[in-house]
């Protein structure tokens, strides 16, 4: 397996390419770790290669919010400029003015 470069960093406001959900990306995997089950469950004429980045995002669709591990070959940048809305993003980052995301530092010990 090769191991690509990410093309999204930690912050970055996605989008899925063919799904309606978007979702600010919180750890990237730079080839697929997930279970072989996950992978399976994906249909055949969809399932993307595992020799990609996957992003893990706090995700939203228009009716709920939820945690997804998406292929980088099926995300494309979000450009609306809104605030996504999932309740673990606040935990996480902070948004500026601008709408960029970024990791609240932690405190040290």
């Amino acid at each position: 397996m090769k191991t690509s470069v990410a093309k999204y960093r930690i912050g970055d406001v996605v989008r899925h390419r063919k799904y309606p959900f978007r979702g600010v990306v919180f750890d990237v995997d730079p080839v697929f770790s997930n279970t072989e089950e996950w992978w399976m469950s994906i249909p055949a004429d969809v399932r993307p290669s595992k020799d990609q980045p996957f992003y893990h995002l706090f995700a939203e669709n228009a009716e709920t919010e939820y945690v997804a591990y998406v292929s980088e070959q099926n995300l494309l940048p979000d450009r609306t400029s809104e605030p996504c809305r999932h309740p673990r993003i606040d935990e996480m980052f902070r948004r500026d003015r601008d709408g960029v995301y970024t990791i609240k530092s932690q405190p040290m010990n």
